[in-house]
């Protein structure tokens, strides 16, 4: 039952891992040719995401501490991603760009209809491990960055300026420190679980 349930979120997380991988090149192409801050927020994030979701596969069938250190590694990551994407930001702020808001529309959409497939096929898997859970926080946080870029692009396209592309840059980077910090606040949990089975097993023994 184990062997199977493991091959079944190894499928997943290759499913998902593939979708990421995809999305972080058509959100830096098409960052790149919008110059648009959130769409490489959005790239970096997926890309993030794709190193998380390989970790995660390393670690699937090895012991709970494995488990551990990797969603450790995962929340670490997201931190870091967050920090790259305010730098990006400042540097478009004191720079100066000039997104296009039809082109991060578009992208916006077709990510978050891909992100919405990526929670689906998460939300799938019975009894999620806790890097199961880091993946499926991955995915909730990509498609609420993909909503607000559609609502920036609006706001580009509209007032002809480019603040809303910086904003939802760092509301991006926002959301993926929370989550990164989410996560390991459950990976600790889980390290504090396991701590406390050990003592438990050590004193029926005694």
């Amino acid at each position: 039952m184990a062997e199977q349930r493991n091959a079944t979120e190894r499928r997943t997380l290759w499913i998902v891992l593939g979708l990421n991988i995809g999305l972080a090149i058509a959100f830096f192409a098409s960052g790149a040719f919008g110059d648009s801050s959130a769409l490489i927020a959005n790239g970096l994030d997926n890309l993030s995401d794709s190193f998380v979701y390989a970790i995660s596969l390393f670690a699937l069938s090895r012991s709970a501490k494995w488990k551990r250190g990797a969603a450790n590694v995962s929340g670490g990551l997201l931190i870091l991603f967050a920090l790259g994407i305010l730098y990006d930001a400042w540097r478009r702020y004191v720079g100066g760009s000039h997104p296009l808001g039809t082109i991060m529309i578009v992208m916006a959409l077709v990510a978050a209809s891909i992100n919405a497939l990526c929670v689906w096929l998460l939300a799938r898997l019975r009894d999620p491990d806790v890097n199961i859970r880091a993946a499926n926080t991955f995915s909730w946080n990509d498609f609420a960055a993909n909503l607000g870029i559609v609502v920036a692009g609006g706001l580009v396209a509209w007032l002809g300026t480019n603040w809303p592309d910086l904003v939802v840059g760092v509301i991006v980077a926002g959301i993926a420190a929370w989550g990164g910090v989410g996560i390991l606040k459950d990976a600790h949990g889980e390290h504090r679980k396991a701590v406390h089975d050990d003592n438990q097993a050590s004193e029926d023994i005694a």
